[in-house]
């Protein structure tokens, strides 16, 4: 069945006025007020969040970002758009904050606190511009305004009583494992980015956007996400009070991770797509002037990397040897003996893929050589024990551990670790693509 488009005869300046007004509405309300501090609330950072977006899809849909008089008013709705999604996500931290266990939370709370005033002094600096723009583009106002009833806080004194929970439920091993797993993949890849220090505004352009950027960290929050959305489901469906302590302790880590990096994606979009080169046309400067006299670019920088960044990269970091031990407490562990590289032993090549296969996986594998054994996953410790293996002659030896990753290593054995008789590299099965 095709879809039909709902067309009819109003007019683009009164469509304009009605997918406006709900926008508008919410812009008076914040002008009224003169502190922000009790203002904005989830639900109305919500309330900007679909607002906007509706009105700025429709000023797209007619073309605004090519009309020189309403292109002011589009991107003003998109910057309300992606800094109330960032607020919101924001908002979600410090209202979940006493439950995700996280350490050092206090420095944390101050900082998400910093950022969160940032973000709603920048809000309440586009209103009154925003109704400025309507009056100019002759766009009536709403006659009423919303209310603080209208946008109540999520918190209450009250406590919902605790009469479904996880302690019973079947925690299956081979997801926690894969869960552990994903979370120290992921972990590995932030080490680039790790920083002890606030980068200067001049050291943040040297990464932003060309390092960090929108379309990374977006990947990242998938990936993140997706490891959430696999606990709750296979491991711990709800509730924080019972269960695994360990295990909630580890979604504390990867849950405030996966909304600091909504943060940052939303933060890194407005600044690469608003504020950074908008444009060679002289409208889009002039624009992108405007916006930054509203909304300070160096302090917007600041707050995505100094808070954002700087965060997930310490959580991720703070997080994984607690992963590292659930995953060695839940891995299955087996043995296999398999054969040693033909003719030039464990050398630097078939060391370095067995060890890549073992990180892969993360859980603990150990090469054995008679008595002594050696850690998988360390290149020097697998040519310390090829030196062994020479010098005894042998052709086979043992490696324990991690099951999945002792599997991956017999098929690395079985195409003599990726290499020819003569050390030259031959392709890897498919199985090992990760290896490439």
């Amino acid at each position: 069945m095709k879809f039909q488009k709902t067309i009819c005869d109003i007019s683009f300046s009164e469509k304009v006025k009605i997918f406006s007004y709900d926008y508008l509405k919410c812009c008076i309300y914040i002008s009224n007020f003169k502190s922000s501090r009790y203002l904005f609330t989830k639900m109305l950072f919500s309330k900007l969040v679909g607002a906007s977006q509706v009105l700025e899809d429709f000023l797209d849909f007619h073309g605004a970002k090519n009309n020189m008089n309403l292109y002011f008013y589009r991107e003003l709705s998109a910057a309300v758009r992606h800094l109330s999604l960032g607020g919101y996500s924001q908002t979600h931290i410090l209202n979940r904050l006493d439950f995700y266990g996280l350490p050092d939370s206090e420095t944390f709370e101050k900082q998400g606190t910093a950022t969160l005033y940032f973000l709603r002094k920048s809000l309440t600096r586009l209103a009154p511009v925003i109704i400025q723009e309507a009056q100019r583009l002759n766009i009536s106002l709403p006659e009423d305004s919303y209310g603080l009833d209208d946008f109540p806080g999520i918190i209450t004194g009250e406590t919902l009583d605790y009469d479904i929970d996880d302690i019973d439920k079947a925690q299956q091993k081979k997801h926690i494992v894969q869960i552990a797993s994903e979370f120290l993949n992921i972990s590995g890849s932030f080490d680039d980015l790790k920083f002890y220090e606030p980068y200067e505004v001049k050291d943040i352009l040297k990464i932003v956007p060309d390092k960090v950027n929108e379309v990374n960290m977006r990947r990242f929050e998938m990936l993140v996400h997706n490891l959430q959305s696999s606990f709750d489901t296979y491991v711990i469906h709800g509730g924080y009070k019972f269960g695994n302590k360990k295990l909630k302790d580890l979604r504390g880590f990867f849950s405030v991770v996966f909304h600091l990096l909504q943060l940052l994606g939303r933060l890194l979009h407005f600044y690469e797509r608003h504020l950074h080169k908008a444009g060679y046309k002289n409208t889009y400067k002039k624009v992108q002037d405007r916006l930054s006299s509203l909304i300070d670019p160096d302090e917007l920088l600041d707050r995505t990397i100094n808070y954002g960044l700087y965060y997930i990269c310490y959580f991720l970091a703070k997080g994984k040897e607690l992963a590292q031990e659930i995953l060695n407490e839940n891995v299955e562990r087996s043995s296999i003996k398999v054969s040693v590289p033909v003719n030039l032993g464990f050398h630097s090549r078939p060391s370095l893929l067995v060890a890549k296969t073992v990180q892969h996986y993360g859980g603990p594998v150990e090469l054995c050589v008679g008595e002594d054994r050696f850690d998988a996953s360390s290149v020097l410790d697998i040519q310390w024990a090829g030196g062994k293996i020479q010098k005894e002659n042998l052709t086979e030896v043992i490696f324990e551990g991690d099951i999945r990753a002792l599997n991956d290593i017999k098929i690395l054995a079985s195409v003599n670790y990726g290499e020819d008789t003569m050390g030259k590299g031959v392709p890897l099965p498919k199985e090992l693509s990760y290896l490439k």
